[in-house]
């Protein structure tokens, strides 16, 4: 499977971070991206819950031979709360029949276990994935924040093609085990919240406040004390952009990029211009000198904050 170096996550057009976009605004951000060349984009069944595939499918309607569209499942959806994780088969194929149509499409391009259930062993989940994709119902199947081990164990059923876990400056536990296990079994990595949730961007510091439906309320790493003490890495990126022209942002995701070249982030975002610039990150070049730098002063940085709260915490890497 081949997508664009930068895909688009549509999580945050209406779910997660504040108020929702307006639908017709939603869907011309999405067309936008679509002709400065994103191909891949990235939505679930549990954004909104349902809402976001709906937009996402009529946005991509009249391109749908030009994109991949990536979607989820894996979790219980209930009154319109997510209810804890289900990958029983049944369920999967419940997901999937829901998925289709609400992004009124054939066939899903890249279907991902949203969270690994520790209840459900991954060989029926990826046993359940070859049946569909056998049937014509999936083309590729991915993974999403799993272990090395879980991994292994659905490649030899079905391969996985794409895993998606959160990975940039400030998420590194990938490099440990996930990124080699990756490069040996030939899957490539869809990194979220490339840019740290906003974070990286810059444009947040101590004093920073989000809207009351913004989960990033609940996350350790955007405490007032967190924001602050992390600030070291938002100086980095600065003092690279100042030398390369360009924007913390894009030195990131340019980071990110300069990793591996099966490596393709899918930041999100509610503006045109910040579509724009995350796009113009793959046209940043770093050199070896300029990721030296970078991980000689990264590596000294602690990073404060988990990642979730310890209910959330508990559904990664598994």
């Amino acid at each position: 499977m081949e997508v664009s170096a930068i895909g688009f996550g549509c999580m945050g057009l209406n779910f997660a971070y504040g108020q929702a976009m307006d639908k017709q605004d939603a869907i011309a951000l999405i067309r936008a991206a679509v002709e400065q060349g994103v191909t891949l984009f990235d939505t679930a069944e549990v954004y909104g819950p349902f809402t976001n595939e709906e937009i996402v499918g009529e946005a991509l309607a009249p391109f749908r031979n030009d994109v991949v569209i990536a979607t989820k499942f894996g979790f219980n959806i209930q009154d319109g709360k997510m209810v804890g994780v289900n990958s029983k088969p049944e369920h999967i194929r419940e997901a999937v029949e829901g998925s289709l149509k609400r992004l009124n499409i054939d066939v899903i391009d890249l279907l991902y276990q949203h969270r690994v259930d520790p209840n459900v062993p991954i060989e029926d989940v990826a046993g359940t994935v070859k049946d569909l994709i056998s049937e014509g119902k999936v083309k590729y199947f991915g993974l999403s924040e799993a272990s090395e081990q879980t991994i292994r164990r659905a490649h030899a059923v079905q391969p996985v093609s794409a895993l998606q876990s959160e990975y940039s400056l400030w998420t590194r536990k990938p490099e440990e085990e996930i990124i080699p296990t990756l490069e040996e079994l030939g899957i490539g990595l869809i990194p979220y919240s490339p840019l740290g949730r906003g974070f990286l961007t810059g444009k947040m510091n101590a004093d920073t406040k989000f809207d009351s439906k913004d989960f990033r309320n609940a996350l350790p790493r955007f405490t007032p004390e967190a924001l602050k003490a992390n600030q070291a890495l938002v100086d980095l990126l600065n003092k690279v952009a100042e030398e390369k022209n360009a924007t913390p942002a894009q030195v990131a995701l340019a980071w990110l990029l300069a990793q591996k070249t099966w490596i393709a982030p899918i930041p999100g975002t509610t503006k045109l211009h910040r579509l724009t610039e995350n796009n113009g990150a793959a046209d940043i070049e770093l050199t070896a000198t300029d990721l030296h730098e970078i991980e000689n002063v990264a590596s000294e940085i602690k990073v404060e904050g988990e990642r979730y709260p310890e209910n959330l915490q508990k559904m990664t890497n598994l």
